[in-house]
């Protein structure tokens, strides 16, 4: 898997019942980025969702998986809408968009000491 910097949007969310959700109600919009660095062996992006309560602990609203896979592949995945989950059931939905940028290698970053050649290879006389 690549390395590099992962670019979410979140646009906006569906059908997300019974709670204030950021106080916007079932069907909240965001238009919010969020940048994150992708490390090696990453293949999926899980977002937990939680409302927000001012005089009270957050409620968990349910959960996101989205493979990342698409996005390595295409450098950019429109926003799209995924269902959001709690306890294995569909709750809603929300709308993220993503945009990859891999992280530029050098090849030549680290050479076994043998390729250089050197003392190894040096006689002393």
């Amino acid at each position: 898997m690549p390395q590099g910097k992962l670019e979410v949007l979140l646009v906006g969310a569906k059908g997300l019942e019974n709670t204030e959700f950021l106080r916007q109600g079932a069907e909240p919009e965001w238009n919010e980025t969020f940048l994150f660095t992708v490390s090696e062996g990453v293949s999926e992006l899980k977002l937990k969702i939680m409302d927000s309560d001012n005089f009270s602990s957050d409620d968990f609203v349910g959960e996101v998986t989205i493979s990342l896979e698409p996005v390595f592949v295409e450098g950019n995945v429109p926003p799209a809408a995924y269902n959001v989950v709690k306890d294995e059931e569909y709750c809603g939905e929300i709308r993220i968009g993503l945009t990859f940028t891999p992280e530029e290698r050098n090849e030549r970053e680290f050479q076994p000491e043998e390729s250089y050649g050197g003392w190894k290879e040096s006689s002393f006389d």
